[in-house]
């Protein structure tokens, strides 16, 4: 489009500015993250410096600091101050892998499972002690430790003894701390959920759509594996009505694996989310990490493919809305957060990403790895991303780890050839691990790289509805983007 325009270019009066075709109209977006949307014809005035002063399209230009006479620098830094605030923190989630056991079987299993009886794979309640002790040396003022598996409720007594022992450490550490734990809840008891409800956990699990497809995906030997996560569901949920909270607010999270089965069921996907009482699904992509790079064939698919998709249940999404119905998409609600100024500290999406610098994850074994996707490429025999031992690694040593320093500086996108003109610079965020398992370099390919594709299709989706100017639409978008914090999670402070 520039070429077309380029023998009337003005670049006297524009402000730093990149662009994209979106729709039928021009997306452009600046260093610290204002965007506009402008119609060809507008566009062609702001690239050849034609906007008359004092038009609805100067006043609309000036307001996001498009243009130099107007550019204000205070507004400008406050806003990539607020996008970049998380560097002033630390590791706020810490994952703690208790075991690589698993009572099911995934067919795209990330995690690398063991079976049932390589108790070899379990946590000690030494090593989660230790991992607990790291967590909360922590610069950032509030953590989360988050409990993952294999099957966390397969190692439950050092679930139970790692929260008792974080609970007393922190009456020291004086942490804003969190429990979470991501479980397929088919190990859950009434006496297991009693103890994580009155230790206020915040319960997450997978729901990978209506029971045929979920059950053929995850497998529960002699039983159903949605039966059983749709039952805990509900028994949570009406837990939590119980105890007195905001059943708009208290929820189990669940999560959806997009596979190559996914993408025909993108209604019933969404059917059965709002049937479970659901307010919200991340439709994530497969990763390549486990037993997905072995079972690629049957569960991977072109990207495009996936957006198709993704427009479709997010198209559905919306008109549920419009009747009433409250649902939304993560990966929406995240987008929609940074465009409109808040960023939401999603630690795969933002630059430089969250690995080392806004996570860790301390492996059954005491190892310790920047992200849980680091963790999982060890399981695969790749150690590139274990960067300490729980045993013998001071906090200082992790933060200063090289492989911690050369994933800060492969994430920043300004560094990175293609990101660094692309228009969702602002907005986005690269994996480095993803990177490494893809093309063997933490910097990747980003033109080839599957994530990059879904970063920029679904931020391509988000603007062209943004640009239809529908009023309802817009306010369902601003709703999804509206962040209440959930305060019953948080544990006590000690009394001073």
């Amino acid at each position: 489009m520039l070429a077309e325009l380029a023998p009337r270019l003005d670049t006297s009066s524009q402000a730093f500015f990149r662009f994209r075709q979106v729709g039928t109209q021009v997306l452009v977006t600046n260093f610290e993250g204002h965007w506009a949307l402008l119609s060809p014809q507008e566009f062609e005035r702001f690239a050849t410096g034609t906007v008359e002063a004092g038009s609805p399209l100067y006043q609309r230009l000036s307001d996001n600091n498009f243009l130099k006479a107007t550019f204000d620098t205070r507004k400008a830094a406050d806003r990539l101050w607020a996008r970049r605030a998380f560097l002033a923190w630390g590791p706020n989630l810490h994952m703690l892998v208790v075991t690589l056991r698993c009572n099911e079987s995934c067919l795209y299993c990330h995690a690398s499972r063991a079976p049932m009886d390589a108790v070899q794979t379990d946590m000690t309640r030494e090593t989660a002690e230790k991992s607990v002790d790291l967590a909360l040396q922590s610069s950032s003022p509030a953590v989360t430790i988050e409990f993952q598996g294999g099957e966390p409720l397969v190692n439950f007594p050092v679930v139970k003894h790692a929260i008792e022992y974080a609970k007393e450490k922190n009456k020291v550490a004086g942490k804003q701390l969190e429990f979470t734990m991501v479980t397929n809840l088919a190990l859950m008891d009434e006496e297991k959920l009693q103890f994580l409800l009155g230790a206020k956990v915040q319960i997450c699990t997978s729901i990978d759509g209506p029971q045929a497809l979920h059950d053929a995906q995850r497998k529960l030997p002699a039983g159903s594996a949605h039966a059983s996560a749709a039952h805990w569901i509900r028994r949570i949920n009406d837990a939590y009505t119980a105890m007195g909270l905001d059943p708009t607010l208290y929820k189990v999270e669940a999560l959806l694996t997009t596979t190559k089965d996914t993408l025909s069921l993108w209604k019933e996907v969404v059917d059965t989310y709002v049937a479970l009482g659901c307010r919200a699904l991340f439709l994530r992509p497969v990763d390549p990490f486990g037993w997905a790079h072995k079972t690629a064939a049957r569960v991977e698919y072109p990207r495009q493919e996936y957006l198709d998709f993704y427009r479709q249940s997010v198209d559905y999404m919306l008109e549920l809305n419009f009747k009433g119905v409250q649902i939304l998409e993560r990966y929406a609600a995240i987008f929609l957060s940074k465009f409109f100024g808040r960023d939401p500290n999603f630690l795969d999406v933002r630059s430089p990403a969250g690995a080392g610098i806004g996570a860790l994850a301390y492996n059954y074994d005491g190892k310790i790895f920047t992200s849980d996707e680091g963790r999982m490429l060890n399981e695969m025999g790749d150690r590139a991303f274990e960067i300490g031992d729980v045993r013998t690694s001071t906090y200082k040593e992790l933060m200063s780890h090289p492989t911690v320093r050369a994933e800060v500086l492969a994430t920043v996108l300004d560094g990175q050839p293609d990101c660094a003109s692309c228009t969702y610079n602002p907005f986005c965020g690269t994996q480095s691990a993803h990177n490494h398992k893809l093309f063997g370099s933490i910097y990747g390919r980003m033109r080839e790289s599957t994530v990059c594709a879904v970063h920029k299709g679904i931020q391509d989706y988000l603007f062209q509805r943004l640009g239809e100017g529908d009023p309802k639409v817009l306010d369902i978008f601003q709703k999804w983007t509206t962040s209440r914090p959930r305060e019953h999670y948080l544990q006590p402070l000690p009394s001073a």
